[in-house]
Parts: structure tokens; C-alpha cells; sequence
């Protein structure tokens, strides 16, 4: 079973790679530019068929995918593709020049990448990125308003016997512990409560944020019981609790002085609206944002996790080896089988959300750093004209190809560092 979740997630991946470059494709062909491959996967070509001008195909390595297209570069100054120069960084901007031009054939000449006018380009370069964010909504969508969210609600779990403190047991009481407020007001499990101190309640968050703000005092609630109203009185206990965020989410190593009563939640789920799965994929866009800013300050801890040992947090990155393994975790566990839809279905959301906001940093060899030249390009040719200069031409995104190898080194050596870590310590589901 643990195979057969890392298995699935594969296919996932897969499809989300192929979907991402059949935007680029697509849009390619659109404006006629010739496409001689396009590949998904890295490494040894697995399977592949020439359709037309173009070779579909799969590789080994299912990190990734790309297209070939037509002269992704102008030529240089002197009008030549080929190298001729043996400085190493020189050497850089030639080879990836004359890369561009390898497959070139007679009657090609109107139908390389670069002599499309910018916003071609813009629209060719961002059209992967945007297929996966594309996938990315329609996944969180199924999820949030087909699936659902698993929610805890205002109905009673367990009612706690007596008054412990955050990260103690609920189930056995210390000597002298005093009885629980709501042990003491006669709630029940299964109870579900309609109102607290005469506010009416919908969720747990309501609830939850209702009892610590009555600290010390003497409250009514009116719960349901089994279809019947029950009016009852609770003096609310002071405790120290863990500290919770706007949504109710309990804020990692900080506790609060709050009210308690003594409750744990029943688990539900809750099918989102339209507008309310809008809020959450907003939510979790701005999160994905604030998590690629601080990606290189994981880097010390990841470090520590591979070579110390260090245990992993929860806000870690996990790359695809990380992914796929908790896809195998959650395969092998006694779980519902919505559950593990709905877990499958969040992280392949995930992964394209973060597969967009990735791509779009406007930084060669990545989509947006090709977005950025032509959209500088524009800028320049713009600026020419109302300064009534020649056309300056095309800008040679080749020249920027010694820092595009200094980034993709970066990124080799923190998806190395991330692998590692997911291997020798991975990230667990409990």
C-alpha cells in the first residue's frame, strides 16, 4: 500500500509536469514558432513518438519536463549562432546560443522564439506557470466544495473531568485538580451548544473564542441534547492554554492566561462556498509566497536535520522524494477512503500552486526569467521610440546565461540538501 500511494502521487506529478508544458506548447504552435520536442521527465528517453514536427515523449527522471523551441535566442552581434570564443564565461553565452539553434531547418527563419514580438513571448513563457495555477484551483475547489474541510464544531467530544493545563492529559485528573466548569454545568458528550452567555453559535472558532474571553465569569449556555434544548450555567476557569491565531489555530510554543471550560471538540466536515474557498486559496497563495521568502533561512536547519539528526518541523520544505513518501504514509494508514482523496487531492494543489509562484520569480533559467526579458525588451523598445532613437532590436537573454548557471547551481545543491534530508529524515505523518 505504501508503494502504491507513491505511486499515485507519481502519476500526479506527472500530469501536473505535462499540463504545465502543454501551456507552453500550445501557445507555442499558436504563434508558430517550431517545437521539435517536448518531454516530460529528465534523463534517458523511456517512451517517445514524433507526431508533425514535434517528439512527444516521457524520461526517467519525473523531476521536471521542458519543450525545445527554435531559437530561444538572437544571434550574437556579429550575427553568428556557433561558439568561437574559449572564455569560460563567454563560452556560457555562446553554447546556449548555438544550443538554440541545433535543430534549425530550412524555412525556420520566421519562426524562431526570439523574433516574436515580446508579449508573444511574455504569453508563451507564462502560460505553463499559469497551467498550474489553472490545476491548482480546480483541485483546491474539488476539495474545499466537493470533499469539503474537516472542521472541529460546536458539539461536545469529550467533556474534561477536571482543570488541567495546556499539553497535560484530559482524561486523568492530578490531586487536586478542581472539577472542570463543565463537568460541573452537567454537559454531556454529544451535546452540541446553540449559545454561550446569549450569543448565538455556528463554529467552534466562535465558541472557542467566546470561553476565553469569560475568564471568571458566570455564564448560560443552551446546548442540544439528542433534539431537546438544555438550559444550563457554567462558571468559566481561568488556565493557562495554548495561544490560538485569528482562525482558531493553536500558535506553536506560546501560551496565554484564558477562560476554559473544559471541552474538546467533535471533528466535522464543512463543504465551503464559492467565496469562502476564494478566502482560503487567497490564504494559502499569500503563505506559499511567505514560505519561498524564508526558503533560504531552512537551509541551516536542514542542514542540521541531515547531519545531525535534527528533528524535522512541520514548516519544513519537502521536496518530491519528501512528497512522495507521505503519499505512501497516507496509503498505508487505516484511513477513510475521502480522506485519503482529499490528502492526495491538497497536496498535488500544493505542489502546482507552488510550481506557479516558483516559476514566476523573474530569474533565468526559470520562466519568469524569460518573461522579465521580453518584458524589458518592450520597456526598451518603448523607451527608443519616444525618444525618437533606433530600435535597439531584440534583448540577448543569452548574455544573462553565467548567472542563470550560477541560480540553477543554487537550486541544484538546495534540491540535493532537501532531498537528503527527506531520505535520511523524512517529514511523518502521526
Amino acid at each position: 500500500m505504501w508503494v502504491l500511494g507513491i505511486l499515485i502521487f507519481l502519476v500526479g506529478l506527472l500530469f501536473s509536469i505535462a499540463w504545465h508544458e502543454l501551456g507552453h506548447l500550445s501557445t507555442a504552435k499558436l504563434f508558430k514558432i517550431r517545437v521539435p520536442q517536448y518531454m516530460v521527465g529528465f534523463g534517458p528517453t523511456v517512451w517517445s513518438r514524433k507526431k508533425g514536427e514535434t517528439e512527444y515523449g516521457i524520461k526517467a527522471i519525473p523531476l521536471g519536463g521542458y519543450i525545445r523551441m527554435i531559437g530561444m535566442f538572437p544571434p550574437g552581434a556579429d550575427g553568428r549562432v556557433t561558439k568561437r570564443s574559449s572564455s569560460p564565461w563567454r563560452s556560457m553565452i555562446e553554447d546556449a546560443r548555438e544550443a538554440s539553434y541545433e535543430e534549425l531547418q530550412d524555412g525556420d527563419e520566421d519562426r524562431l522564439f526570439y523574433t516574436r514580438k515580446p508579449w508573444q513571448r511574455v504569453i508563451v513563457m507564462f502560460a505553463g506557470p499559469f497551467m498550474n495555477l489553472i490545476l491548482s484551483v480546480v483541485l483546491f475547489l474539488a476539495l474545499f466544495m466537493g470533499i469539503g474541510q474537516e472542521v472541529s464544531t460546536p458539539t461536545v467530544q469529550q467533556v474534561s473531568a477536571c482543570v488541567v493545563k495546556a499539553g497535560e492529559p484530559t482524561d486523568v485528573c492530578p490531586a487536586g485538580a478542581p472539577v472542570s466548569p463543565a463537568n460541573a454545568a452537567g454537559l454531556r458528550n454529544g451535546d452540541t451548544v446553540l449559545s454561550f452567555d446569549g450569543d448565538r453559535i455556528s463554529t467552534y472558532t466562535q465558541l472557542q473564542a467566546d470561553i476565553r474571553d469569560s475568564a471568571g465569569r458566570t455564564v448560560p449556555i443552551v446546548v442540544d441534547r439528542h433534539g431537546e434544548q438544555v438550559a444550563l450555567t457554567a462558571t468559566i476557569a481561568t488556565n493557562t492554554l495554548p495561544a490560538v491565531d485569528k482562525d482558531g489555530y493553536a500558535v506553536k510554543g506560546r501560551t496565554v492566561e484564558a477562560g476554559f471550560l473544559g471541552i474538546t471538540p467533535a471533528r466535522g466536515v464543512h463543504h465551503l462556498s464559492l467565496g469562502e474557498s476564494a478566502d482560503e486559496m487567497g490564504a494559502m497563495a499569500k503563505h506559499g509566497v511567505s514560505s519561498l521568502v524564508a526558503l533560504p533561512g531552512k537551509v541551516p536547519h536542514l542542514w542540521h536535520a541531515v547531519v545531525d539528526g535534527a528533528p524535522r518541523s512541520t514548516d519544513d520544505p519537502i521536496g518530491m522524494v519528501g512528497a512522495a513518501r507521505l503519499g505512501g504514509d497516507v496509503v498505508s494508514m487505516d484511513l477513510p477512503a475521502t480522506q485519503q482523496l482529499a490528502f492526495f487531492i491538497q497536496l498535488l494543489a500544493g505542489i502546482n500552486l507552488s510550481l506557479f509562484l516558483f516559476n514566476m520569480l523573474p530569474l533565468l533559467p526559470l520562466d519568469g526569467g524569460h518573461i522579465a526579458g521580453a518584458l524589458w525588451e518592450s520597456v526598451r523598445r518603448r523607451l527608443a521610440g519616444l525618444l525618437k532613437r533606433p530600435d535597439p532590436g531584440p534583448f540577448d537573454v543569452a548574455k544573462l546565461m553565467p548567472f542563470a548557471y550560477v541560480v540553477a547551481g543554487v537550486f541544484i545543491c538546495f534540491t540535493a540538501l532537501v532531498m537528503a534530508a527527506d531520505v535520511v529524515n523524512p517529514v511523518k505523518l502521526n
